[in-house]
């Protein structure tokens, strides 16, 4: 028995993961903005039936176009992907890197995209790692930190790296 993705999820896609680009909030922020100016011109455009348009439709479209600018604003492209953002981690640790791990997060009140890049050197086992913040929209390095690895990668270590065991 083998843990597998059942079958109606299994895409079978095989290759490296595109991430969705940030101005996809755009079409969203516009949708919000197209129902909160239809809604709203209608309950103002209706005689004032007091079940169906009160203070609190009105607020509450006032509310979906507000987070329709905020969509709007925050949607900003990206300016690189995760392959430029681990160049750009490249140079900021001094050291060749290995193996690397990337996801992207948000900071701050606009949801400004950040790569977060984990790296670890290229030796076999790694002898430094570090993690660094790479601004998505222009590839500034928003902050980094590099140590030595702390990890005991004998157990792992191949066969021809020169590190054995204690048998």
């Amino acid at each position: 028995m083998r843990d597998e993705l059942p079958e109606d999820l299994d895409r079978g896609f095989v290759g490296a993961y595109k991430f969705p680009d940030n101005k996809r909030r755009r079409t969203t922020g516009c949708l919000y903005l197209l129902v909160a100016v239809c809604v709203g011109s209608w309950s103002l455009l209706t005689d004032g039936e007091p079940v169906l348009v009160n203070g609190g439709l009105i607020l509450g479209c006032a509310a979906l176009a507000l987070f329709g600018v905020y969509s709007l604003f925050a949607g900003r492209a990206f300016g690189l992907d995760e392959s430029a953002a681990l160049v750009a981690a490249n140079r900021a640790v001094g050291f060749p890197v290995g193996h690397a791990s990337a996801q992207l997060g948000w900071r701050g009140l606009m949801s400004r995209p950040t790569w977060k890049m984990l790296v670890y050197s290229a030796e076999d086992p790694p002898a430094n790692r570090g993690l660094v913040l790479v601004d998505a929209i222009d590839g500034t390095i928003v902050d980094f930190f590099v140590e030595e690895n702390p990890e005991d990668w004998i157990e792992t270590s191949s066969p021809d790296s020169g590190i054995e065991g204690n048998d």
